[in-house]
């Protein structure tokens, strides 16, 4: 007998493959009998060791400081905030941070193009000290400033106890964090785009303004954010140059020293609580740009 092939008929069904399942580690997911997705139980552990460290360190120290300052009722929180001492505290504090802000997004978007694109003798140098702020311990920087900038500064320049000392205290402590931001977008730039522009008569502003900058406004946006972040609760090195004057040169890190010492945890609560609003929306803030950013790349 020949064996006819019927070539207008449809080819059978491929047989299911026998055998075949998905093969996870301790920390994949693993298929249920339903379809369903299920966490193994690597993931399952990590995640309740991550809980349980940021629940131990962070949210529940938060939550304890929110929980203290509402101890008395709302009333009593509205009136420890605004108090005249604590109410020009956290003035000083937020104006003198957002000029700090302001002033590391230029000049630490100005350091971090140097240090990327220009080439100089002692640029490693400068390139470590940009970092020295983060190892120095604050007290000792509120310390050296005093020295620089007190009644016996060498330079002949007094900032103690006044509002500019506190402001060169706060950039001296947030000067890295839009340089270590900016600086990696910079070294990741694709110089070509650079040079097509150049090769069809675009000048170096409209380069920058049209191909650099729209790549560095996440990372400048931000390291500002970092930096009045960091700004709002510094101590260590406003309290010497300061001079802890009320109503002039005390900021609200320092004047939460002082009610804690004039055995007033509430309202040094009250007033933490407001500073941890206001980083916490600026730490959203910051959340959504990356996000944007990440979209956009």
């Amino acid at each position: 007998m020949e064996a006819r092939i019927d070539l207008d008929s449809p080819p059978p069904p491929a047989a299911p493959a026998r055998g075949r399942r998905r093969l996870g580690g301790l920390g994949g997911r693993r298929g249920g009998p339903d379809g369903t997705r299920r966490v193994g139980p690597g993931v399952a552990l990590g995640l309740g060791m991550t809980t349980m460290y940021l629940s131990l360190i962070v949210l529940i120290p938060l939550a304890a400081v929110v929980w203290q300052s509402t101890e008395k009722g709302p009333a009593f929180f509205w009136q420890a905030v605004t108090t005249p001492e604590s109410w020009a505290a956290l003035k000083l504090t937020v104006v003198a941070s957002l000029l700090v802000a302001v002033v590391n997004l230029v000049m630490g978007t100005l350091i971090a193009w140097v240090l990327v694109r220009d080439t100089f003798r002692g640029k490693a140098l400068v390139d470590m000290l940009i970092d020295l702020p983060f190892a120095l311990p604050t007290i000792v920087a509120g310390l050296v400033l005093l020295a620089l900038y007190g009644p016996g500064s060498p330079l002949g320049v007094n900032l103690a106890y006044a509002r500019s000392g506190v402001v060169v205290a706060l950039l001296f402590v947030t000067l890295p964090f839009v340089v270590r931001t900016v600086q990696p977008v910079l070294l990741e730039l694709d110089r070509e785009m650079e040079s097509a522009a150049a090769s069809l008569g675009a000048g170096n502003a409209t380069i920058f303004r049209r191909i650099v900058l729209p790549n560095l406004i996440p990372a400048m946006a931000a390291g500002t954010a970092l930096a009045f972040a960091r700004s709002i609760s510094e101590f260590g090195a406003t309290v010497l140059i300061s001079g802890n004057i009320p109503f002039k040169t005390q900021v609200s890190a320092v004047s939460i020293f002082g009610q804690i010492e004039s055995d007033n945890p509430i309202g040094a609560a009250a007033v933490s609580t407001v500073l941890l609003v206001i980083a916490l929306v600026v730490l959203i803030l910051l959340d959504v740009l990356q996000r944007w950013g990440a979209r956009r790349a």
